[in-house]
């Protein structure tokens, strides 16, 4: 290895001088920095001797490139043999040159090194092109280039506001999955200098118009179902069910829902609630029990419904889309302050008579209807009478249908606080029969945070508790929902909607049929899978009504709105605009207390980031 000193060799693809040979090779790089390696870490380029790596930068004369290759092409050769055929001289210069060309890659490839044992240093292999490898490579370079320039020329439309509609598109897709939620990367907005964010992204979009301000991109950046369940729910199975069809039910809900899932009657002391009966179909780890799973509830955006359950399930399970319906009964004995006494659970068929509460109000005191109201408004002392906490805030319904978005406000209907009073009873009654027959099962609890001293009244207190309150917990081990006044508490009402429903469903027949339950850790697991997923549900909910009430804004810079103010700090006020169901902050002067009305004007709307400016006129 002494005959390398002073010899052109390579280093991680640059050129090194050899200074020194023992049981290592010290190398000097361009930079002057000496390295010791062994000899396999190096590759030799040409023996030199090779004074200085200065004398790679010398002029060099004309070569014949194309000659040497067409004379060579397909062969396996030496760098040496390159560089006297294009140079008619091998020199550690020459020799350079070639390694270049090699680098560069159209030519010439680099062949597996060659070495005659570990203390050599191995000699560099060059491998000739076929004209046929030449041809693809210029042309994939040639197409890379065009690529480039078209690019560069998309890039300046964009600086500019605008894009070339018939072939630009294809360059928009990384931003379109950025703004989606789909990546989070994106290579155009880099090349703009850019922050690689998704509002960022939705910005670019609606300013060149590849996007239009009603395209919603919040349900895919959440990571929601782009529509309705896949997976068909059969109908339900012949099994013997009890006939109560002679009884009234009620199916009482707002004139636009779609998927009744719940009916009620009283009978005396006897409250019957009866819910759809989706589980009798859909099994433990099914095709469809695995799909809900992953949903975790219905998507419900103001633009339409994204069902957790086949669109089919409606038929064949909601109640009173048919003269006669089948459903689970919760058939709940009532003391006489509304405490649950006694459950019973079973299959039915039952006759629904679907109602809007506008209409269940105004036929409040009818028969069949009077003693659900009575029952509700007992059940709602009790729950006081045990600390519930009220919190009412103003509710509208956003639709978005043909590029229209309307607001529709939400009257406070008894008949909506009866239902309410119905379902929670249901849930509390199936709580104690869950805990009584050791059945694992979905559990709620909710603890209180710290309440203040003394509520502020009006939609103030309201905001005031909301922000005392500590997010509900499911588990499998019962506890308080000290927020509803209840000892014990599940959600059992809702099997189409929520799959934590669905799943105490299945846990309930399952016990009915006498089969083996769910253990407390396959509960567990299912709560999870679908409380995650249905929280990216509410998450995306939320954001889409922002959207739309964006959208629904952008033209109507300079109108006035009411507000009350529900927060004070120093000089800003959070206010609550009720005609919108929207919570804002105002910059206040002068004294302005809780509860106030105000007039305020709104400014600006910037839609990518759901942002909105009001101020007092």
């Amino acid at each position: 290895m002494s005959s390398l000193e002073k010899a052109l060799v390579i280093y991680k693809t640059k050129p090194a001088l050899v200074t020194e040979v023992l049981d290592k090779v010290t190398i000097q790089l361009a930079t002057g920095e000496q390295i010791k390696l062994r000899p396999k870490d190096i590759i030799l380029l040409h023996p030199g001797p090779l004074n200085s790596l200065k004398g790679l930068e010398s002029p060099i004369p004309e070569g014949d490139l194309l000659g040497a290759w067409e004379l060579l092409a397909g062969n396996r050769t030496t760098v040496q043999e390159v560089a006297e055929l294009v140079f008619g001289a091998f020199t550690p210069r020459t020799a350079w040159e070639i390694y270049k060309h090699i680098q560069e890659g159209l030519y010439f490839g680099e062949a597996a090194t060659e070495a005659g044992g570990a203390r050599e240093v191995p000699e560099l292999a060059v491998q000739v092109r076929r004209p046929e490898e030449v041809e693809q490579i210029q042309r994939k370079r040639n197409e890379k280039n065009r690529e480039q320039e078209e690019r560069e020329r998309f890039l300046e439309h964009l600086r500019s506001g605008t894009y070339d509609t018939t072939t630009e598109g294809r360059f928009l897709q990384d931003v379109e999955a950025l703004a989606l939620g789909k990546t989070d990367k994106s290579r155009t907005l880099r090349d703009l200098g850019k922050a690689e964010t998704p509002q960022e992204a939705h910005k670019l979009l609606l300013k060149i118009g590849y996007w239009d301000p009603f395209i919603n991109p919040y349900p895919s950046r959440f990571g929601c179902p782009s529509s309705s369940a896949r997976v068909s729910v059969a109908p339900p199975p012949e099994e013997e069910r009890l006939d109560l069809t002679k009884l009234p039910a009620f199916a009482i809900d707002n004139p636009w829902s779609t998927d009744p899932d719940d009916a009620v009657y009283i009978d005396g002391s006897t409250l019957y609630v009866h819910v759809a009966d989706p589980a009798a179909s859909v099994l433990n780890d099914s095709e469809a029990d695995l799909e809900a799973r992953s949903r975790g509830s219905t998507l419900y955006l103001p633009e339409g419904a994204l069902r957790m359950l086949h669109e089919e399930s409606l038929q064949h399970f909601a109640l009173g889309l048919k003269d006669t319906s089948p459903a689970l009964t919760f058939k709940i004995g009532l003391a006489e302050d509304g405490y649950p006494e006694t459950i019973d659970i079973f299959r039915s068929m039952v006759r629904v008579t679907r109602l809007t509460y506008d209409e269940a109000d105004r036929r409040c005191d009818e028969p069949h209807l009077k003693g659900l109201f009575e029952f509700a408004e007992k059940n709602v002392r009790r729950r006081q009478a045990a600390g519930a906490v009220t919190i009412e805030f103003p509710e509208v319904h956003l639709h978005v249908s043909d590029r229209n978005i309307q607001f529709a406000p939400i009257p406070s209907y008894r008949s909506a606080e009866m239902v309410r009073e119905c379902m929670l009873i249901a849930g509390e009654a199936t709580a104690r029969w869950a805990m009584r027959n050791r059945i694992p099962f979905p559990f709620i609890a909710q603890e209180l945070g710290d309440l203040p001293n003394e509520v502020l009244p009006g939609l103030a207190g309201s905001y005031q508790l909301r922000r005392c309150m500590r997010p509900r917990r499911l588990s499998a081990q019962p506890g308080d929902h000290a927020g509803l006044g209840l000892s014990v508490y599940t959600q059992v009402t809702s099997p189409l909607r929520r799959y934590t429903d669905l799943l105490a469903h299945q846990q309930i027949r399952r016990y009915l049929r006498g089969e083996e339950l769910l253990s407390i850790d396959a509960v567990l697991e299912r709560v999870a899978a679908g409380e995650a997923a249905a929280l990216a549900a509410v998450q995306a909910e939320r954001a889409s009504r922002l959207h739309w009430t964006a959208v629904y804004l952008q033209d109507k810079i300079g109108s006035t709105w009411e507000a009350i103010a529900v927060d004070l700090k120093g000089n800003r006020a959070t206010v609550i605009i009720p005609e919108l169901a929207m919570e804002t902050q105002i910059a206040v002067k002068g004294s302005v207390a809780y509860n106030d009305r105000l007039t305020v004007e709104l400014k600006s709307v910037k839609l990518p980031e759901l942002e909105f400016m009001f101020v007092l006129p």
